[in-house]
């Protein structure tokens, strides 16, 4: 792609994939990379960046998007298992494609406005979802779920690993949108089950998505019944490949991190979630890092989360429960907490510097990235393989108004009214 495709911005601060600091013009590249900009390049368009601070865009690798539609706040003060079984669970048996689709688009909405152009999602009907987010100019890793029950649309999980077949015959590198393997977890898939699930993923190159040491009692129970714990146990059926995601893996031994490192598996950090459904422990990042595991931050699905999808308060709170839990203040700075959530991106947030919560700049103007994580700031542009997403402080890939009536509607008609 030539320079016309490019978008320059003059005076603006920009941050690169080392968090090192540039002040200038700059031209971004469709395929990602930037460079100064002399000022006489053929370009797309020209911003004044005077007010914007440009980064890296934030990357949510465990979602469940439309769980939006659960409502915020839905089932608050349920313990995990009670929330998943009197809660979740029989609300969505009554899902169809139409509540995802809403679902879905109300999520992408937020994700754009928060600064975020990826999510690794794990819901169900995954090719809605990615027509939602093919339409909104993001990128997802979207996995249909597997289980041997709680699924709405499959009457069985060799349904479910069929559906997926078919999409996964779709996957193309030069796709946004890819589609994987969400098996749910060791308490609701059968050993074939996970094995089937093994099976299709080498087959067809796609990556795994399980929830994984999630809660103490999970583990325990699955000890008592296996003798093993759960990745010992998913070890066992040779379940991991590179790049298999690890949702949670809180309530983990250091020869189960070992093993994780080994087959190059993604551990995702969902402090939020473990803390708003208290399952009492959270990734613990040090044994992570020494054993060199690629670690990542998810938000989870709003209806378990901190109720939102704004992976920057995701990140601050990744810091600070660090921090907090290994009585070690020097643990993830702001810097390597934005490092984690931004990892791999390839796509460009333009920041607004006149937010407050964006000042002070500090005597070196140096504050950018420890303002960002710890306060946060409005997301004003967004560019996604070289397509504008947002600009100026609007989505203009999906009108935010409409979608929010629409999940408004559908969340009234989802529970028959009653909320």
């Amino acid at each position: 792609m030539g320079e016309g495709n490019s978008v320059r911005y003059t005076n603006a601060v920009l941050y690169d994939d080392n968090l090192n600091k540039h002040v200038g013009d700059f031209l971004l590249n469709p395929d990602g990379s930037w460079r100064l900009s002399k000022g006489d390049e053929d370009v797309l368009k020209t911003i004044d960046g005077s007010n914007r601070l440009l980064t890296r865009s934030l990357q949510n690798w465990h979602t469940h998007l439309a769980m939006q539609l659960n409502a915020r706040d839905f089932s608050d003060g349920f313990p995990l298992h009670r929330w998943l079984n009197e809660a979740i669970f029989p609300t969505e048996a009554k899902l169809n494609s139409d509540f995802v689709r809403i679902g879905a688009k109300s999520a992408a909405a937020e994700l754009i406005k928060t600064g975020t152009s990826f999510a690794a999602d794990m819901y169900f009907y995954p090719m809605i979802t990615g027509e939602v987010l093919t339409d909104a100019g993001i990128r997802g890793l979207l996995g249909g779920p597997v289980s041997d029950s709680a699924i709405p649309n499959h009457d069985s999980a060799i349904s479910a690993l069929d559906e997926l077949d078919s999409l996964l015959k779709t996957n193309s590198s030069d796709d946004l949108v890819q589609y994987a393997i969400a098996t749910h977890s060791v308490y609701l898939c059968s050993e074939d089950t996970l094995t089937r699930a093994r099976d299709l993923a080498a087959k067809r190159n796609a990556r795994l998505h399980i929830h994984v040491s999630e809660t103490r009692n999970e583990v325990a129970q699955h000890f008592s019944k296996t003798g093993m714990y759960p990745v010992e146990y998913l070890n066992s059926l040779d379940f991991f490949q590179p790049g298999t995601i690890c949702a949670h893996a809180s309530w983990v031994k250091k020869n189960e991190i070992r093993i994780m490192a080994e087959h190059d598996v993604t551990a995702v950090h969902c402090p939020s979630s473990n803390m708003k459904l208290a399952c009492g422990g959270t990734l613990s990042l040090p044994p992570y890092l020494d054993a060199g595991v690629d670690v990542r931050i998810g938000t989870d699905g709003a209806a378990s989360s901190g109720n939102g999808l704004n992976l920057l308060a995701e990140a601050r709170l990744a810091s600070l429960i660090q921090r907090h839990d290994h009585w070690d203040a020097t643990l993830m700075p702001a810097n390597d907490a934005f490092s984690m959530a931004t990892k791999g991106s390839k796509d460009w947030v333009a920041w607004n510097l006149d937010d407050i919560r964006m000042r002070p700049l500090g005597r070196s103007n140096n504050r950018h990235i420890a303002n960002l994580i710890y306060n946060g700031a409005e997301c004003l542009d967004m560019w996604v393989n070289g397509r504008e997403i947002r600009n100026d402080g609007k989505t203009l890939t999906l009108n935010e108004k409409e979608t929010w009536t629409q999940l408004d509607d559908a969340v009234m008609s989802y529970y028959d009214g009653v909320e």
